[in-house]
C-alpha cells in the first residue's frame, strides 16, 4: 500500500491519500489539488513533490510456507 500525506508539503495539512500503486496516489492527490484547493494546473514539478513523499505503508507480504 502507498501513501501520500498532504502535510509532508503543505504545513498544517491533514489531507491523505492510500492506494495500491503510486499512479493511484499521484491521481487522488491532484484531484484533490483541483476540487479542494481550486488549482486549475498542476505543474509537473508539484507531481514530482508528491511522488517524493509517497511512501510504503507496509511490509511486502510474506509466502506462505508448508509444515
Amino acid at each position: 500500500m502507498k501513501r501520500f500525506d498532504s502535510g509532508s508539503l503543505i504545513p498544517g495539512s491533514t489531507w491523505h491519500a492510500e492506494a495500491e500503486s503510486e499512479a493511484e496516489v499521484v491521481r487522488r492527490a491532484v484531484e484533490n489539488l483541483k476540487t479542494l484547493h481550486g488549482e486549475t494546473d498542476v505543474r509537473p514539478d508539484m507531481i514530482e513533490r508528491i511522488k517524493e513523499r509517497i511512501v510504503d505503508t507496509g511490509a511486502p507480504a510474506k509466502k506462505a510456507t508448508k509444515h
